[in-house]
């Protein structure tokens, strides 16, 4: 990169200081720390990377005594892929496997990593296999030795454990039959080594308390991962001639790195509502809830019943009771009338038992006035009262002529004496 140029009719007069320099002071500075003891180490005896490496390899292993702690550490057989991996491409191997404690991983202690290196250099070291003949195994003796470092280095073991995919657990295929609590608690178990809070809730089995799942999801949700992906980043050229494209190199890492972690926040977050949408308890709890609320709901509606109930029975009652009145009234209305009816139908037959007597009776021996006798008792007959005509008719069903003329002729005498038929209108009975 280089500096733009001065305007044309920039001068010394334009140049203004802002501070001025301080004296010069001679300071002696020497190389210091781990790498350039190492690389001073190499030059004063002339050793290679190889043969330095080899070296430091054997003082690792005099520092471990020979113990029976170490007998199921660093045996496990590496396969023939491994053994032939490119050691410049040291990092997309399994280091673990590399130090022969693949079944510990990210479980491995300083000490075990310790041990197992040893057995691996023993095993491994490339003056033992061209001694007893085999093949030139120099290219994975240095995938042990980095292997090593990286392991032994705290910062450097968290970022390949962060990477480290032969540890994950996968969770269960869709759509599969599977007991819930068997494949998702080994998931949850190897997730749970990411959280920067320690112990982590797992998931425990269908009799946990609904307090305790939902402390469970609720730190599922909200966890903290100290996962970081610095492992995985391109190695930055180590020429201080071209900064600029170190820089590019810095920050394309940087992004990436930004980017795993977003990404795998997001497949943590995914696999966490899958769980909780899968998990039995929460079905059980739902339906728990449900009844409580109904039973409550039921609890404080009970006034409302009680109070709709004894207005529905009263309303029941009341529409019985009038429905009880109204059939009575016409049942009494029914009866009132068919009395009218009967007292009606009594009244013609008494009218025609009356108007008819005269000529049972014969006319009363007096045939040749039988004109005059029937329309006397016609015109009587009409202003007769149901008393009277009741009494009359009760007397012409006894046949007794002498008496129902006697009766007629009473009742004439009284309806002429009242006004109600004129004298002057019988013709017989005057």
């Amino acid at each position: 990169m280089s500096l733009p140029s001065l305007p044309a009719n920039f001068g010394a007069e334009n140049f203004k200081a802002s501070a001025k320099y301080t004296a010069p002071v001679r300071r002696p500075i020497e190389p210091v720390g781990r790498y350039f003891l190492a690389h001073a180490s190499r030059a004063l005896r002339g050793h290679t990377w190889s043969e330095f490496e080899k070296i430091e390899a054997e003082k690792n292993v005099s520092k471990v005594d020979e113990t029976n702690e170490d007998a199921d550490l660093g045996d496990e057989e590496q396969d023939a892929e491994l053994l032939a991996h490119d050691p410049r491409d040291w990092k997309s191997a399994d280091l673990y496997a590399v130090m022969g404690i693949s079944h510990l991983r990210h479980k491995a202690t300083e000490d075990q990593i310790r041990r197992a290196h040893r057995k691996q250099v023993l095993k491994h070291h490339p003056d033992k296999k061209a001694g007893s003949g085999g093949l030139d195994q120099d290219g994975f003796f240095k995938i042990i030795q980095k292997a090593y470092e990286c392991l032994l280095d705290p910062t450097k073991r968290l970022q390949y454990d962060s990477v480290d995919e032969n540890a994950n657990v996968e969770p269960p295929a869709l759509k599969s039959n599977y007991d819930f609590f068997e494949a998702w608690g080994p998931v949850i178990a190897s997730e749970a080594r990411f959280s920067k809070k320690q112990p982590v809730p797992l998931l425990g089995d269908i009799n946990t308390p609904k307090q305790e799942v939902e402390s469970f999801y609720a730190f599922w949700y909200r966890i903290d991962s100290w996962r970081t992906f610095e492992f995985l980043d391109e190695d930055v050229p180590d020429d201080s001639s071209n900064r600029d494209h170190k820089r590019y190199i810095e920050r394309k890492n940087v992004a990436a790195r930004k980017k795993r972690k977003t990404e795998d926040n997001a497949r943590l977050l995914a696999l966490v509502d899958r769980v909780k949408a899968e998990d039995p308890r929460i079905k059980l709890f739902k339906e728990a809830d449900k009844k409580e609320k109904e039973r409550k709901k039921w609890e404080r509606d009970a006034g409302a019943r009680e109070a709709a109930a004894k207005a529905k029975k009263e309303a029941e009652e009341a529409a019985a009771k009038k429905e009880a009145e109204e059939a009575a009234a016409a049942a009494a209305k029914a009866d009132s009338k068919k009395a009218k009816e009967a007292a009606k139908s009594a009244k013609k037959k008494n009218k025609r038992a009356v108007r008819g007597a005269a000529k049972e009776a014969g006319y009363f021996g007096d045939a040749d006035k039988a004109e005059a006798i029937d329309a006397d008792v016609a015109l009587l007959i009409e202003n007769f009262d149901d008393l009277q005509l009741s009494s009359v008719a009760g007397t012409v069903a006894s046949g007794d002529a002498a008496a129902i003329k006697s009766t007629l002729s009473e009742i004439a005498k009284e309806q002429a004496s009242s006004g109600k038929v004129p004298a002057a209108a019988l013709k017989y009975f005057n």
